[in-house]
């Protein structure tokens, strides 16, 4: 099974079904990455708006 990335929230993940946001709106077609370990002390998750621990993908299409 391939990576997906929800076209909500943008994490990725394995399965149908977003653990984050719970959405089954995903594809398989990305760029990046961005992992975010504390979103709370990270500039960059403040700045993309991510409030959650985990893998992104920085571009869905």
């Amino acid at each position: 099974m391939r990576e997906r990335a929800c076209t909500q929230c943008k994490t990725l993940f394995y399965g149908s079904v977003c653990p984050t946001c719970k959405s089954t709106s995903f594809s398989e077609d990305f760029s990046g990455l961005l992992i975010i370990l504390d979103p709370e002390k990270s500039q960059i998750a403040r700045k993309v708006g991510i409030k959650t621990p985990g893998r992104y993908a920085l571009k869905v299409r």
